[in-house]
């Protein structure tokens, strides 16, 4: 498939339950795929899942080698698309698409008949419009954000940053309005953000007002939600599209 793979991971909770998804973000590029209009999944169950249902330390590395076994054994004999798992509830089940469910049963078996001491089930269902896909395993708009947050995050760490200092971060916000873009300047100036930038901008999708705000801020895993979360969710309020943030790499 002529796509861009691009895995990730986010939690949510599935009926109640704690869950972690891991998927190929990249099929929300191409999705739903015409060729590729049957969806199955097989649901592993895990013999030693934590007490809140996901799965432990010590599991882990077994269920990741049953999950690559099955992965291969499927793509090298169906045309298939394997789009992310779903561990939740003492199970992990893992998501595909397919042009052809004929044998699919037979791969399954013979894959996992390597493991024997691990219980499991599969369901195929017709899914033309991939709506499991984007409408259940792909994240909501939030969860995406905290993602993308995450992502940032990371490369900061990943170039020496320890993420001990505050520094100023900067935001970048388009609108559908003028009046929207001073709205969200009103608001935010409450809280203590600096107008950076104000500009027009050409846009497919009519948000045509840009806006960039900054705030000396800390920059830590458990920090960068709660102010980004704001600002997105005051962006959507007012008919705006916040467009993510960058910030300087402190190193020591």
């Amino acid at each position: 498939m002529n796509h861009k793979e691009d895995w990730d991971f986010y939690f949510s909770n599935v009926e109640d339950k704690p869950g972690s998804f891991y998927l190929d973000l990249g099929l929300n590029k191409i999705a739903p795929v015409d060729n590729m209009p049957h969806f199955f999944y097989v649901s592993l169950k895990m013999n030693n899942p934590r007490e809140d249902g996901l799965s432990s330390n010590g599991e882990y590395e077994t269920l990741i080698h049953i999950e690559d076994t099955l992965v291969k054994s499927l793509k090298d004999k169906h045309d298939i698309i394997y789009a992310g798992r779903l561990t939740s509830n003492g199970t992990r089940d893992l998501y595909f698409y397919t042009s052809d469910t004929l044998l699919i049963d037979k791969t399954i078996s013979e894959s996992l008949v390597q493991f024997p001491n691990y219980e499991y089930d599969f369901e195929i269902k017709d899914n033309k419009d991939w709506s499991y896909y984007l409408n259940f395993i792909y994240p909501n708009p939030r969860q995406l954000q905290k993602i993308l947050n995450r992502r940032v995050v990371e490369t900061l760490e990943k170039n020496g940053d320890k993420l001990i200092r505050p520094r100023e971060v900067n935001h970048w916000i388009y609108f559908k309005t003028t009046e929207g873009r001073e709205k969200y300047i009103e608001k935010v100036k409450e809280k203590g953000f600096k107008v950076d930038d104000i500009d027009n901008a050409d846009s497919e999708k009519g948000f045509n007002y840009k806006l960039i705000i900054s705030r000396v801020d800390n920059v830590g895993h458990g920090d960068v939600d709660d102010y980004v979360l704001y600002l997105w969710e005051l962006a959507n309020e007012l008919e705006g599209d916040y467009d993510g943030w960058e910030t300087s790499i402190e190193v020591e």
